[in-house]
């Protein structure tokens, strides 16, 4: 764990901050939020438009005077020493990377490369810019490994990752914890549950089961569908960012989780009763992941402790996720590849 620092403990207003991967899932929540509640502040949202990400996502705002977006990759150390400089950015939170744990089982050099590589090159880049005031690195539950039992890891649990998207996550965390130590670097790490709603590739458990239900597709479960997760819906992830961002406390690690626990094969049920589906025709159990972590549990109080708190219950979230996908599932150019029992990644960009 990095040791907390409360004498820098305090309220943070960022002029110019740079968003990673902000066309993707999460980030595109924190980007419009951002944008939209911080008229003051200049958002630069860079990324490279991979396959799972859409600008679709920030049409609403994609001629907002205070917003820019910039193609590009964060391994390359000049562009990103150029986007800095150039930007007078002051905030780094940094989202990019590759995060889809089936896709890390069948090609996962290209985790290290983004996830490890690309976290060390914005973190060099960083150092030798020298103005950096806040670089919030998000992580993921996954670092920690699985919980059979218990009330969840806390921020200093060592991190036992058991598979290699879990692994690249890890390892970037201990880059952006030595350049915390070492150059001083005002490092903020944060790790989160599982998270659902708009704007989320179809690779992932509930887009997926949504967008295959909607088509009369069976739900594909790995295994036996008992492996338990928490979901937390993105717009309350969001602002956890928008907290973390503005009174957390540098050198320090946050948990952005919530209390709600659901298995894969309750969730798939859900979705059944909504599209009116019959578990005999429209469940397909398949192979499992070489290693399927059974359960996640974190503890949140460090963050419920600076005054966020989950506002979206998990039926409501449900629903908003259901409509938004029966209106925007083509903001992807192919969905299809994805809508398969383990998809691999190397589906066209948008």
């Amino acid at each position: 764990m990095i040791p907390a620092t409360p004498d820098i403990f305090g309220d943070y207003i960022p002029k110019n901050i740079l968003i990673t991967g902000g066309a993707g899932f999460i980030a595109s929540h924190v980007v419009l939020r951002f944008v939209k509640n911080y008229p003051q502040y200049k958002i630069v949202n860079l990324d490279k438009l991979d396959y799972c990400s859409s600008l679709q996502n920030l049409k609403e705002i994609a001629d907002a005077p205070n917003y820019k977006f910039v193609k590009g990759n964060i391994c390359s150390s000049d562009f990103i020493s150029h986007i800095l400089h150039t930007e007078e950015i002051d905030t780094v939170l940094h989202f990019a990377a590759q995060t889809h744990v089936d896709n890390s089982f069948g090609n996962s050099f290209q985790f290290t490369e983004n996830n490890i590589l690309g976290t060390h090159t914005l973190l060099e880049a960083s150092k030798c810019y020298g103005k950096i005031k806040r670089f919030v690195h998000v992580s993921t539950d996954e670092v920690y490994g699985e919980i059979e039992a218990g009330e969840g890891f806390e921020h200093s649990t060592i991190l036992q990752p058991t598979n290699p998207y879990a692994a690249t996550k890890a390892g970037a965390e201990f880059l952006v914890q030595a350049y915390h130590n070492s150059f001083k670097l005002p490092t903020i790490i944060t790790r989160g549950n599982n998270v659902y709603g708009p704007h989320q590739y179809p690779e992932k458990l509930i887009p997926k089961f949504i967008c295959l239900l909607s088509r009369d597709k069976p739900c594909f479960i790995h295994g036996d569908g008992s492996n338990r997760r928490n979901f937390l819906y993105v717009e309350d992830v969001a602002s956890a960012f928008d907290t973390i961002t503005h009174i957390g406390a540098v050198g320090n690690v946050y948990n952005i989780g919530t209390d709600f626990e659901i298995s894969n094969i309750d969730v798939a049920k859900l979705l059944l009763k909504h599209f009116n589906k019959a578990e005999e025709t429209h469940i397909q159990f398949v192979e499992n992941r070489p290693f399927n972590d059974c359960r996640y549990k974190i503890n949140s109080d460090k963050l419920l402790a600076l005054g966020w708190k989950p506002q979206v219950s998990w039926e409501d979230g449900l629903r908003r996720t259901i409509e938004w996908y029966s209106k925007n599932a083509n903001n992807w150019t192919s969905i299809e590849a994805a809508l398969v029992a383990h998809p691999r990644a190397g589906m066209k960009a948008t």
